[in-house]
């Protein structure tokens, strides 16, 4: 058995971790095992189930420079005592640097980068960002990535052509297929019998654009007063986002349901999927709503290849909320069968059974290189 040591910021229920844990639970835990390498302090929601798969959840001295020297003993010491770790997998972004570099140094002979977006965040972090975005390729001795235009943007147009490897988002499909009882359930249980649902699943950050979704939603209310808008998630933004909602005078129209489980549930009772976001990847949340069968609305913003159904489309941030609006309303007036959905993202190479068996075969190929 190898074990594959995956370096994230905590195993929160989030996009990257929900998409590790996909995987890893159809893997053969005989032939590879996961690791975790947090690099926050605070436990996250998968922890317990990880342990109960026989995986570990390491804490680093956290992605600071001025922690930098006990992060590289904390990487030897780590690796002396796991031998059996044999690929490092990176899930930091740029900052992924720290734990390939460390890992180089351990004797890790395969380390992955793997980008997982297309844009970093200018905070008070953005200089060591982009030192770390510069030195990361080559740290790296592979370069994946959820989709092109992330490769790209941190690995450089012409090594991700030469080498670039896309690991897709893949999801259980089955728990996200449309379920005509189940929907009908969700509202009748929340009082959305009537409602014209919009829904979105994403941490209150930056990135997400919740502010601009408020003002959005604000004109879908204009047009349409039983119009609802589920926001599922949590972050450093939720109260400011809060305040907005309360602003514009919409809070009782917006349904803040914090981190949950059952996802999959809620999609089910919603008309349409709305993510406004400044820059993406390839959004998990996106693959799952459209497996529901879901018609989705993403910004210009988020890369084209999350378009898998007809119904769904990308609009421009440079467009007004009234054409927002407008599009999204247009869901009202034509029938969707939302039963294709996951059908069309099976064969786009979403479903997890399959490509978890890949993922698996070329972790031991690549293991086998050492």
């Amino acid at each position: 058995m190898i074990r594959v040591l995956h370096s994230v910021s905590n195993m929160a229920r989030a996009g990257i971790e929900t998409m590790l844990m996909n995987y890893y639970r159809k893997l053969d835990l005989s032939q590879i095992q996961f690791d975790f390498l947090a690099n926050k302090p605070m436990p996250g929601e998968y922890d317990e189930e990880i342990r109960q798969m026989g995986g570990r959840v390491f804490v680093s001295p956290g992605l600071n420079p001025i922690h930098y020297p006990r992060y590289e003993r904390f990487m030897k010491e780590l690796i002396a005592g796991s031998p059996e770790i044999r690929i490092v997998h990176a899930h930091n972004e740029a900052m992924g640097y720290y734990a390939l570099r460390s890992a180089a140094k351990a004797g890790i002979r395969v380390r992955i980068a793997h980008a997982h977006n297309t844009q970093i965040i200018r905070d008070y972090k953005y200089p060591l960002k982009m030192v770390c975005k510069a030195l990361l390729p080559g740290a790296a001795t592979d370069c994946w990535s959820c989709g092109r235009d992330a490769g790209i943007y941190y690995f450089g147009e012409k090594r991700w052509k030469k080498e670039g490897v896309i690991l897709h988002n893949a999801i259980e499909i089955g728990r996200f297929r449309y379920q005509a009882d189940l929907r009908e359930e969700m509202r009748r249980r929340f009082g959305l019998e009537d409602c014209f649902v919009m829904g979105h699943v994403g941490r209150f950050n930056l990135q997400k654009n919740h502010t601009r979704l408020l003002d959005i939603f604000a004109r879908v209310l204009q047009a349409e007063k039983n119009a609802r808008l589920v926001l599922i998630g949590v972050g450093e933004l939720e109260e400011a986002v809060r305040a907005k909602a309360a602003e514009l005078g919409i809070s009782q129209q917006v349904l803040f349901l914090g981190q949950m489980p059952s996802v999959h549930e809620w999609i089910q009772a919603m008309d349409c999927f709305v993510l406004p976001s400044l820059f993406e990847g390839l959004p998990v949340v996106g693959v799952e709503a459209q497996a529901a069968g879901l018609p989705c609305f993403f910004s210009d913003k988020v890369t084209d290849e999350i378009l898998l159904l007809p119904q769904s489309c990308r609009i421009s941030l440079q467009d007004s909320d009234e054409q927002w609006a407008r599009r999204i309303l247009e869901v009202k007036q034509r029938t969707t069968d939302r039963l294709q959905g996951a059908d069309i993202v099976r064969r786009a190479g979403y479903d997890i059974e399959t490509e978890a068996g890949k993922l698996q075969a070329r972790y031991l190929e690549m293991a086998a290189r050492v």
